[in-house]
């Protein structure tokens, strides 16, 4: 089952919903950075269970360690690894998954493939499993932030039917912005709406998909190779692998399929007062050839309806026979508030993978474009 990410900045992930714990090994991190554990700490509390009445009530502090790759606040070239470990399982309320498929779960599909699944919590096909991945993406947007100015936020775009208002000019800058209320949804008012219909399904044991939108800011161009490691190509497949993720798209996505070429191109123009080449449009979402063009990067995400609900649903046994199933649990009726820091995460574990790969490959584009910082000085030759 494969379990990494990474060309240069390398991520193996392990552990299961109901093991004893999850984490992630990551390599590639340069010597001499240093590591904010509350930076790391802070991010997985945004993505933790029991945040509030929208998610599910499983009571996590998902609280992180790190057992290797640090020393005295910095890293030391070796592999940084990181555990989170479970605390409040409940295998009992999954026993009678034992020898039931979910609808539209993992369930099936795992069992065919192995012939052999943990039935308790999903497994290592629980979004679980994600906190491997914002804890090793915590590190990547702290080098990003540090080196390039980089920042991603993600935001709740939209929840069944009701859509956000916010247009690209007020398109949110911080995870603050994003983080005033429990939908991180900025559209106040549509916010409301949203957390109602999450509620309103909760109620009814059902559940509800979303949209969310993701900006990253100060890319410089470069970043992303041709033909088969393209940014976009490289993001698409980090954000699809996100549990309940169904659709992914940069830019103007399919809505740019509804254009013309002469409404569409992103025409470019020299910045005054800086010499930048700059684009007066961004349809092509900060990417054009799969390399980044120092544009915004704009990409979206499609997250499904939970697939385990509380409703009676048709479906077979292990033996293949048809049977009836009414789940138990403790399950999100939405997974959008919760995937926010997942997206963010997945999107910087790529970008500074880009980075350390287009670092090495070409060290004047690194002089160029970094903010070479103070702690760079301080290594000792």
């Amino acid at each position: 089952m494969p379990s990494s990410w990474g060309k240069i900045f390398k991520i193996s992930t392990f552990g299961e919903s109901h093991g004893d714990a999850v984490g992630v090994v990551v390599e590639g991190v340069p010597a001499g950075i240093p590591i904010r554990l509350e930076e790391i700490q802070k991010d997985l509390n945004r993505r933790r269970p029991g945040q509030s009445n929208l998610t599910t009530p499983r009571d996590e502090s998902d609280t992180v360690r790190v057992l290797s790759g640090v020393f005295e606040g910095k890293t030391i070239g070796s592999p940084i690894a990181l555990i989170v470990n479970n605390q409040n399982t409940i295998s009992k309320d999954y026993e009678n998954l034992r020898e039931t498929f979910r609808p539209s779960h993992a369930d099936y599909t795992y069992q065919t493939k192995y012939g052999f699944r943990a039935h308790v919590g999903g497994g290592r096909s629980s979004v679980r499993e994600t906190i491997a991945r914002v804890a090793a993406g915590a590190i990547a947007r702290m080098i990003l932030e540090d080196d390039l100015g980089i920042k991603t936020v993600a935001w709740v775009d939209t929840i069944g039917p009701i859509s956000s208002q916010i247009l690209e000019k007020d398109y949110p800058k911080t995870r603050e912005d994003v983080d005033v209320n429990e939908v991180r949804c900025p559209d106040l008012k549509t916010a409301e709406e949203m957390r109602a219909l999450i509620l309103q399904m909760k109620e009814a044991g059902d559940s509800v998909g979303g949209i969310i939108r993701s900006a990253s800011y100060n890319l410089p161009p470069g970043l992303g190779d041709p033909v088969y490691d393209k940014l976009d190509g490289d993001i698409a497949k980090a954000i699809l692998s996100i549990p309940a993720c169904k659709g992914f798209e940069v830019g103007s996505g399919f809505g740019g399929t509804l254009q013309t070429g002469s409404t569409h191109n992103d025409e470019f123009y020299v910045e005054e007062g800086t010499g930048k080449v700059r684009t007066r449009t961004n349809n092509s979402g900060g990417l054009q050839g799969g390399i980044s063009n120092g544009e915004t990067l704009v990409v979206r995400a499609a997250f499904k309806p939970t697939s385990t609900i509380f409703k009676k649903q048709n479906t077979v046994n292990i033996e293949g026979k048809e049977t009836v199933l009414e789940a138990k649990g403790r399950h999100d009726p939405c997974v959008l508030p919760r995937a926010v820091p997942i997206v963010e995460a997945a999107i910087n574990l790529v970008l500074v993978d880009a980075y350390l790969y287009q670092r090495a490959m070409n060290p004047l584009w690194f002089q160029k474009w970094a903010k070479t910082p103070d702690y760079y000085k301080d290594l000792k030759l």
